[in-house]
């Protein structure tokens, strides 16, 4: 096969993440974004060491259990869902089968239990919190507010249908996109690093139905001129950043107002505006106004209550995160008795919703997380619930273990995508503790803590997944863990 080559071929299996094996005649590439069994037509853009990778031309043939058209509209242009085009038993199914797959490659056979995959309680309008971005659906085109097109840096879908948030995220992206394009205002653009807006952040608790909202833009001063020509905001004078300032607080008094008057079946907690001129296309926090109401919000989960602001993190699939803690807590199971003697570290601990979980069968729960804001959330959070007994903690794991004088009789991990620190996880091991419970949102990056964690005496007893993604190829992952000594 050669770089550009276009071929046809059946997709023998997609692995984790999004990995689809074509079969053709020359050989095996690899392809995002399809199906197994589907016929496909791709067209090899890499191949390296006899490996080729190559991009999904065309669906020539469905799979047998692929449907004739998915519920969302934007599916297959928007870059958000991968399969949409499969009933739900069998998105689960899929997304079981890679995960045991990589278990399978690094667990001795038939030594744990693999309990499957737990239903979201939502299939649809199940997220908390999206992230929108401005931009144009091609070159030159009308303002875009959305996701990114699916294989796309630059092009933006406005996904005014979109089906895993409810309508009220509809009608609100549908009204700021129709605000600024009658206004006429320019979308930041990545590459000349020109213009005003940037991403729309917006997030809705389940049980409280409270709206927080949050427009992101670059500094006033884009309102006023049409093209800075340059990668650096020209110099101005003060009197043009004075009426830069009065033509932002005009823009914004108007959105708001616009915001305000629309019927929603959740209420506005907040309306805020951030600013935000970093060059990387990321949500950047360079100080934060309210335009209206207040900056946070409260959302419930398993009886307890929790404040939320505009960045901090919190699971974005509440009734899903329910399912994913109560799994967690039945994995732990008497570990913790009613004597609550045991200390209990939960690492990478977010706005501390774990901890708290766990605060009533523990003597003492110490929270670590490296996001500073998330740490004030989750001492407010425990203050908030009564609990007297959770210390949370703001640092990297990898050195503030150094500093805790306690040492624990249950651990708890819930890192990030990438995972755990190899220095932080030895020093992890080295605690010793018999059980440990380990949550992953990146089933690669649990398998290869997995390995390390064998070394050291550690087994799985126990290992399932709870989909708090559905339509997506993500999945998260609770595995139990105990020490055997050697």
């Amino acid at each position: 096969m050669k770089k550009g080559q276009i071929i046809d071929g059946v997709v023998n299996e997609v692995f984790f993440p999004n990995k689809g094996i074509v079969e053709t005649e020359e050989g095996i590439v690899t392809v995002k974004n399809v199906l197994p069994s589907q016929k496909v037509r791709v067209v090899v853009q890499k191949k390296r060491k006899g490996r080729c990778e190559g991009r999904l031309l065309e669906v020539l043939e469905p799979a047998p259990e692929e449907l004739e058209t998915a519920q969302c509209p934007h599916f297959g242009e928007c870059g958000g869902c991968a399969y949409q085009n499969l009933a739900y038993e069998t998105q689960l199914e899929l997304k079981g089968r890679q995960v045991r797959r990589l278990l399978d490659g690094v667990l001795p056979e038939g030594e744990y239990l693999f309990e499957g995959v737990k239903p979201s309680p939502r299939q649809f309008a199940y997220r908390n919190k999206m992230e929108f971005t401005f931009g144009d659906s091609f070159k030159d085109g009308p303002l875009a507010l959305g996701m990114h097109k699916r294989g796309s840096f630059y092009d933006i879908v406005t996904v005014e249908n979109c089906r895993i948030v409810d309508e009220d995220y509809r009608k609100i992206l549908r009204c700021v996109r129709d605000y600024f394009e009658e206004k006429h205002i320019s979308f930041y653009h990545r590459m000349r690093h020109t213009g005003y807006l940037r991403h729309l952040l917006v997030r809705k608790a389940v049980r409280t139905e409270e709206i927080l909202l949050d427009l992101v833009t670059t500094s006033p001063e884009a309102l006023l001129l049409a093209d800075f020509g340059g990668e650096v905001l020209p110099q101005v004078s003060e009197e043009q950043h004075s009426e830069a300032v009065r033509l932002e607080k005009e823009l914004l008094d108007g959105l708001t107002g616009r915001l305000r008057a629309l019927e929603l079946l959740g209420t506005f907690a907040g309306i805020l505006h951030t600013k935000n001129d970093s060059v990387a296309d990321v949500i950047k926090d360079e100080g934060t106004e309210i335009l209206y109401g207040t900056d946070f919000f409260y959302e419930e989960l398993l009886g307890l209550k929790f404040q939320i602001s505009p960045f901090s993190f919190f699971q974005t699939n509440s009734l899903g995160a329910e399912l994913l803690y109560e799994t967690a807590r039945d994995y732990i199971g008497d570990t913790l008795d009613q004597k609550a003697d045991k200390v209990v570290f939960d690492l990478y601990s977010g706005t501390g919703t774990i901890a708290q979980m766990l605060s009533p069968v523990a003597k003492r729960v110490v929270g670590v997380e490296i996001v500073e804001e998330a740490v004030l959330a989750a001492r407010e959070n425990a203050k908030r619930n009564g609990l007297t007994n959770c210390e949370f903690i703001a640092g990297d794991v990898l050195k503030v273990l150094d500093e805790i004088a306690d040492r624990p009789d249950f651990i708890v991990l819930d890192p990030p995508r990438d995972g755990i620190h190899p220095k932080a996880l030895a020093k992890i091991i080295d605690y010793g503790v018999e059980r440990m419970v380990y949550i992953s949102c990146k089933p690669t990056s649990l398998v290869r803590d997995l390995e390390k964690l064998q070394e050291y005496g550690y087994v799985v007893e126990r290992a399932c997944c709870v989909d708090m993604f559905p339509g997506t190829h993500h999945v998260e992952c609770v595995v139990l863990m105990s020490r055997v000594e050697k």
